[in-house]
């Protein structure tokens, strides 16, 4: 009996100390190796940046993409991945908030946010950038290409979508507050209508679309725009930006009804892991180099006034993409949506994509 206690001992001991031992080694990895994992929306930073940070700071990047807001805030609620960084919009960030899924930022760990132009900061879903660090912003438009549609069409209105000349001929952007939101603004209503019965009036306005949608999608747009496969696309400015680089036929317009005003901003969220590297990356990303640099290979405009100084002058004079914000007068921000009605969108969204398959 004694024997046998000896040994079960013996197996006890051998085993807590390759326990120690590979706790030592994963210990000793990590703080030889520091990662940090980033959440992003899809083709929205340069590469070189990543590889420039990594170079500098000897930190690994992890990347990982999403394709719209709610698929970002369903992936962080789930806690499956503790993200250092993640790149929400203006009304979830306000919604994360809320729900106490980002940190509130320390201030004092933050350098560059003075090359920050004043205009974008202290926004309603964010007093004071409590939470948030300004990344880019643009608008949502119509990109059309001039030498395939009706030369009667300028796309300003968006009731121009519906023309039934545009037959199977538009890419629809898969996003359920942007596609009710300009069935909404056609009719003269707010992209933050609440009214259930004008919701559904607008789902129903949005399935007469359906003979003209060629597709729903968001990244794929770009390559089908450049090769002349749709005539015209629902986007975001950046991405307009980035296809008529590539498409000098296409042209972008924003509706006179009014438009999205939306803005991304970095957030540090509660699961992150490695909260020193996630200020690094903030700081590099507020140096006007490096924001200039993702700002020109993006196609978005950037926030940071000591950069827009780096760039080219014809971009930052070109009014469809550096547009003054007084003058988008009906342009809307999105508002964080209550639980229920937030639900009624994405179901009425929904709705709306499963008919157009049928």
């Amino acid at each position: 009996m004694k024997k046998l206690l000896i040994s079960a001992l013996s197996i006890l001991v051998i085993c807590l100390g390759l326990l120690y031992s590979r706790d030592f080694i994963d210990s000793s990895n990590s703080e030889g190796k520091q990662t940090l994992t980033i959440f992003n929306w899809g083709e929205y930073i340069d590469p070189e940046l990543i590889k420039k940070f990594e170079a500098e700071t000897g930190i690994s990047v992890v990347y990982e993409t999403f394709d719209s807001n709610e698929a970002l805030l369903t992936k962080v609620q789930s806690g499956s991945t503790p993200y250092d960084i993640i790149i929400p919009s203006d009304y979830m960030i306000n919604k994360m908030r809320k729900l106490n899924l980002i940190k509130k930022l320390d201030h004092s760990k933050i350098e560059g946010l003075d090359n920050i132009d004043p205009q974008f900061l202290d926004k309603v879903f964010d007093p004071g950038n409590e939470y948030s660090i300004p990344y880019f912003w643009g608008t949502l438009g119509i990109l059309y290409n001039k030498t395939k549609v009706p030369e009667d069409l300028k796309f300003e209105k968006w009731d121009d979508l519906w023309d039934s000349r545009l037959q199977n001929n538009i890419l629809a952007i898969d996003g359920a507050r942007e596609m009710l939101g300009l069935a909404l603004q056609s009719e003269g209503r707010s992209v933050n209508e609440k009214n259930e019965v004008n919701l559904n009036l607008a789902e129903k306005k949005l399935e007469l679309l359906h003979p003209n949608i060629k597709a729903i999608n968001s990244d794929e747009k770009k390559m089908l725009m450049i090769n002349n496969e749709a005539w015209v696309s629902v986007v975001f400015s950046g991405d307009a930006s980035a296809i008529m680089e590539e498409n000098k036929d296409m042209v972008y317009a924003i509706p006179k009804e009014g438009t999205n005003l939306w803005f991304d901003n970095m957030v540090i969220p509660n699961t992150v892991k490695n909260e020193d590297a996630a200020y690094k990356f903030i700081n590099f990303m507020l140096r006007p180099e490096n924001a200039a640099q993702n700002s020109e290979y993006i196609g978005y405009a950037t926030p940071n006034a000591k950069a827009k100084e780096l760039l080219p002058e014809e971009t930052i004079n070109d009014k469809q993409f550096y547009p003054d914000l007084d003058s988008l007068g009906k342009a809307e921000v999105y508002e964080a949506l209550e639980p229920k009605l937030h639900q009624i969108y994405n179901d009425l969204f929904l709705k709306f994509k499963i008919n157009t398959r049928k």
